[in-house]
C-alpha cells in the first residue's frame, strides 16, 4: 500500500505540475493578429513589383496598389503598436489556475478513491477473492461460539399459562425420551418462546428418533432453530444441516435460503444472489422466506456486479406502487426491511378491516413469523379462525401459513 501511495501521488503532482507549467509559460510567440497582416501586406507589395516587372500590370495600376497596400499597413501597424504584449498571458491568473488545477488533481483524486477505493486494501483478483471467501469459510467460528457471542436480551414476554403447560411438557418428555409427537411439541414449543438452543436441542432428538426416516423439512426446521440461536448467523454445523436437507429435498426453500445467507456471510454474495433469485422465481407467495429475501436481494445483486437487478414478478403476490419501486431505489437496506414491514401492516390493516382470501391470511401470518412479530402472526391467527370458522378448507389454507410462521404442528 505504501508503494501505490506513493506512486499515485507523485503521478498526481506530475500532472498538476505538467498543466501549471503549461499555463504559467502560455503566451502567443507568434505575436498578435496585426503581425500577420503586416507581413501579408509585404508579400502583396513584392507581388506588386514583380507583376509589374512581368508585364502583368501597368505603371498607373501599380502605383494604385503601392498606395492602397501602404495605407493597410500603416493601419496594421498602428495597431500593433497599440496591442503591445496583449498577447500574453497575466502570470498572477495563471498562478490562481495552475493552483486550483493542482488542488483538484491531488485532492479529487484522494477524494474519489476514498469514496469508491478501498484504502488500506490491495488489488484482489477474482481468484484470490473465492480463495480468502473459502478461507472464511472454512475457520468461521462454530455454533457454540456463535451462541456465546450473542448478547444478553430479556426474557420474551410469555403468558403464565402458556408457560406452565411448556413446563409440563418438558416434564413428560424427559419421562418419555422416546415420545416422538412430544419432541416436536416442545421444539416448536421452545421456539415460539425464543428458547433456540432448547428448541433445537428438542428437533435433535425428533431426528433422533425418526432416523432414517426423518424429511427434508425436519432437517430444515432443525437448521433454522440452529441459525436462530446463532443470532442470525450460518455456523458450520448449520450448514452440514442444510446440506442434509437439501440432499433428501433439493428445492427445500428454507434450506436454500439459508445456505444463501452462508455464502452471503462467507463473501460469496455471487453465489448467494443466484441462490436467491431462482428461489424467488420457483416461490408462491406465501413463501415464509420471501420477505428476508425481497428486503436483501438487491443489494447482494449490486454486490454480486449486478446494477441493474429487478424482482422477478411472483404470482399472487401484490408488487408496490412505481413510486414504492423509487423509492425502494434508494434506500439503505435497513429502510427497505422497513418499506416491506410497512407493506405487510397495510396487508394487515386491509384484511381487518375489509377481510381478504385465505391465501392473504396465510401470507400475512406467515409473513410475520419471518420478521419476528410473533405477537402479532398469533392475534391474526385467532382472527383467522374466527373468521374462517364456517369455512373448513379455507381454514386449512390459513393454517399451513400458520405451520409456516411455527404457530401450529
Amino acid at each position: 500500500m505504501t508503494f501505490f501511495w506513493i506512486a499515485t501521488a507523485l503521478l498526481a503532482i506530475g500532472m498538476a505540475g505538467l498543466l501549471a507549467l503549461a499555463l504559467l509559460r502560455g503566451q502567443r510567440h507568434t505575436g498578435p493578429a496585426e503581425a500577420f497582416d503586416l507581413q501579408v501586406y509585404r508579400d502583396q507589395l513584392t507581388e506588386v513589383d514583380r507583376d509589374l516587372a512581368r508585364g502583368v500590370i501597368s505603371e498607373e495600376d501599380a502605383e494604385r496598389l503601392r498606395t492602397e497596400i501602404s495605407r493597410r499597413i500603416l493601419v496594421a501597424d498602428a495597431k500593433t503598436q497599440s496591442t503591445g504584449d496583449a498577447g500574453a498571458q497575466p502570470r498572477s491568473l495563471g498562478l490562481v489556475v495552475a493552483a486550483v488545477i493542482a488542488a483538484t488533481l491531488v485532492g479529487g483524486s484522494y477524494w474519489l478513491y476514498a469514496q469508491i477505493g478501498a484504502p488500506g486494501y490491495g488489488d484482489l483478483g477474482l481468484a484470490s477473492r473465492m480463495e480468502m471467501a473459502e478461507l472464511a469459510r472454512q475457520n468461521r467460528p462454530s455454533q457454540q461460539e456463535a451462541e456465546g457471542q450473542i448478547p444478553a436480551t430479556d426474557a420474551t414476554e410469555i403468558q403464565p399459562e402458556y408457560a406452565a403447560l411448556v413446563q409440563r411438557l418438558r416434564s413428560a418428555v424427559a419421562e418419555r425420551p422416546g415420545d416422538l409427537q412430544g419432541h416436536v411439541l416442545l421444539a416448536r414449543s421452545e421456539a415460539a418462546m425464543g428458547n433456540y438452543v432448547a428448541a433445537y436441542t428438542a428437533q435433535q432428538q425428533v431426528l433422533s428418533i425418526k432416523g432414517d426416516a426423518a424429511t427434508g423439512k425436519d432437517y430444515a426446521d432443525l437448521a433454522d432453530m440452529m441459525v436462530l440461536a446463532a443470532g442470525g448467523y450460518v455456523s458450520p454445523e448449520a450448514e452440514r444441516v442444510l446440506e442434509a436437507a437439501l440432499t433428501r429435498e433439493p428445492d427445500n426453500g428454507v434450506s436454500l435460503y439459508y445456505m444463501g445467507l452462508m455464502m452471503a456471510q462467507t463473501g460469496r454474495p455471487d453465489v448467494a444472489f443466484r441462490l436467491w433469485d431462482r428461489l424467488l422465481r420457483q416461490s408462491s407467495a406465501d413463501a415464509a422466506w420471501l420477505p428476508p429475501i425481497l428486503s436483501q436481494i438487491e443489494e447482494m445483486a449490486f454486490r454480486a456486479g449486478i446494477s441493474d437487478y429487478q424482482v422477478p414478478a411472483i404470482a399472487g403476490l401484490p408488487g408496490p406502487s412505481a413510486d414504492d419501486v423509487e423509492a425502494a431505489g434508494e434506500m439503505s437496506a435497513e429502510d427497505r426491511q422497513e418499506m416491506i414491514r410497512g407493506m405487510v401492516a397495510r396487508l394487515s390493516d386491509r384484511l381487518a378491516t375489509e377481510g381478504g382470501t385465505p391465501e392473504e391470511w396465510a401470507r400475512l401470518i406467515s409473513s410475520l413469523g419471518v420478521l419476528g412479530d410473533e405477537a402479532q402472526a398469533i392475534a391474526v391467527w385467532n382472527n383467522a379462525q374466527e373468521v374462517f370458522a364456517d369455512n373448513p378448507d379455507a381454514l386449512e389454507v390459513v393454517r399451513e401459513g400458520a405451520r409456516a410462521a411455527g404457530l401450529v404442528l
